[in-house]
């Protein structure tokens, strides 16, 4: 019988072992030999004895560099922080890559393709470059139109990055991956308003979108509030015994105590991150002239109306506390003295006032000092500022703030009274040109309008602001009505809008 063998391997392979037996085989004078040539197999025939020679292969993938393009801001370099995928995983759009950390913000990078992760070119916490490969990832065939070049943005917006749809006269901004969800779900861009840089519609958008049409209310965030730790507990005491006689106490030798050896060395590392932002802020902050301005607040009345609607916001799923209060306020008195929301150009020429109260709120995180803001205080109730500071307390913690969270402040204030101090010189953040820091709340001796003593809640309250456009009258002023808004509350209501 004939004798039928099937080889599996590479074409380059079959092809030279064909050719050495064909070459035998045709310089033989016994046997005659023909080669048979069939797609995919070679059959060599010798008398009565046939070998077939069958190949495979699997079609190569496009292999595509994943590129890390700007981030914003003038960024060049980024740490990265963390990564979510590891070589061989399979990701889809929108899944989370890595999390990398700039001097401004940290920013979590999703993938634009579907496909498997064939390289990473970073460890965690090394510096990444701009413009640089970040991953490698094979992607089906179909996903690449053309040569695929993931290029630094520029204030002309590469190709690649951000794709424009032209809508009655203007452009839309948005990803290749957001108009895909866009058009899976019915979406017009341009019924969609773009939270991003320069209008960039996000995916968040789309989701919030989507949202809003179907009635969807998506819960907060649980916040979790800091406390300081329990009062040790204290031993019950003892059944009173009978007096015994006094004695004079033993005479205790005083403990020889070794002189601890010191083997620590010092070790020296780069600033980087958000410390060297606080650098960069900070040595811009020396430039401008700080007034300093201080004053107490009874918030006795506060308190009173606040513990009425703790429940009621619990209730919806939030955490009341003082600030939402205090931030409203400073954003009615900021409507009376605009020139506290504004900004001083770098010659010290123009005064810009800003139609937005995005005010900030000083937060000490484990990343160091961070000043997320509220956008357009003036439109929100106090009920809304108390969710936003819950998204970015909750934020803040887990060190994922973005870049808009912290950008865009116009205004700030700095509770130092929740680790406990009293009062406080702040540091106006550039370009804005005050700042408030609020003292902890204590119960002081006070005397009331009929001149009795009486219990008084009274917080201190330390402002500072830019000298050079705001004399020492303006922030009195502001500050008396910021105060009689807190001590008053209720004449908050005539106010609101």
């Amino acid at each position: 019988m004939a004798t039928v063998i099937t080889v599996r391997a590479p074409f380059a392979f079959m092809r030279r072992l064909v050719s050495a037996r064909l070459h035998r085989h045709c310089c033989s004078t016994v046997q005659t030999a023909c080669f048979v040539s069939r797609p995919h197999s070679y059959s060599l025939i010798a008398g009565q004895q046939h070998r077939f020679f069958r190949t495979s292969y699997v079609a190569a993938r496009p292999v595509l560099q994943f590129k890390l393009s700007d981030i914003g801001e003038g960024i060049m370099e980024v740490t990265v922080k963390e990564w979510y995928v590891k070589e061989g995983d399979k990701v889809s759009q929108f899944d989370s890559i890595c999390e990398v950390q700039s001097d401004k913000a940290s920013v979590t990078i999703t993938s634009r393709y579907d496909g498997i992760i064939r390289k990473l070119y970073y460890d965690v916490d090394s510096i990444a470059l701009v413009g640089k490969p970040l991953i490698d990832i094979e992607t089906e065939a179909g996903q690449v139109e053309g040569p695929q070049e993931d290029v630094v943005e520029t204030p002309a917006m590469s190709q690649e990055e951000h794709t424009h749809q032209e809508i009655k006269g203007h452009k839309t901004q948005a990803t290749p991956a957001v108009r895909r969800l866009a058009t899976e779900n019915n979406i017009k861009l341009s019924e969609v308003v773009g939270t991003g840089k320069d209008g960039r519609i996000l995916k968040e958008d789309i989701l919030n979108f989507i949202a809003s049409q179907t009635g969807a209310i998506l819960p907060p965030a649980p916040f979790q509030e800091i406390r300081p730790p329990p009062p040790a507990a204290v031993a019950p005491s003892t059944p009173a015994a009978k007096p015994k006689e006094k004695m004079s106490p033993p005479s205790i030798p005083t403990p020889v105590i070794p002189k601890p050896v010191f083997t620590g060395k010092d070790h020296t590392e780069p600033i980087k991150g958000f410390q060297k932002a606080m650098v960069k802020t900070m040595a811009a902050a020396l430039k401008i002239p700080h007034f300093g301005y201080k004053d107490e607040v009874d918030l006795s009345l506060l308190i009173r109306l606040r513990s009425e609607l703790k429940g009621l916001a619990e209730s919806r799923g939030v955490k009341l506390s003082y600030m939402p209060f205090f931030i409203k306020a400073a954003s009615l008195a900021l409507l009376h003295f605009p020139i506290l929301n504004s900004s001083l150009d770098e010659n010290c020429t123009n005064i810009t006032y800003k139609a937005a109260h995005n005010i900030g709120l000083a937060m000490d995180t484990s990343q160091g000092l961070l000043v997320p803001n509220v956008k357009n205080v003036q439109m929100l109730s106090v009920f809304e500022i108390a969710v936003e500071l819950n998204r970015l307390q909750t934020l803040g913690a887990a060190g994922q703030l973005g870049t808009t969270d912290l950008t865009g402040g116009t205004f700030t204030l700095s509770n130092i009274g929740s680790i406990g101090g009293t009062y406080a010189k702040p540091v106006i953040l550039p370009p804005e040109v005050a700042i408030g820091a609020l003292g902890k709340i204590q119960a002081l001796p006070r005397f009331n309008h009929k001149g009795e003593v009486v219990k008084a809640h009274i917080m201190n309250v330390s402002w500072s602001a830019d000298h050079r456009i705001i004399d020492g009258a303006t922030m009195c002023r502001f500050s008396n009505l910021w105060r009689s808004y807190l001590e008053n509350p209720a004449s908050m209501v005539l106010d609101l809008k």
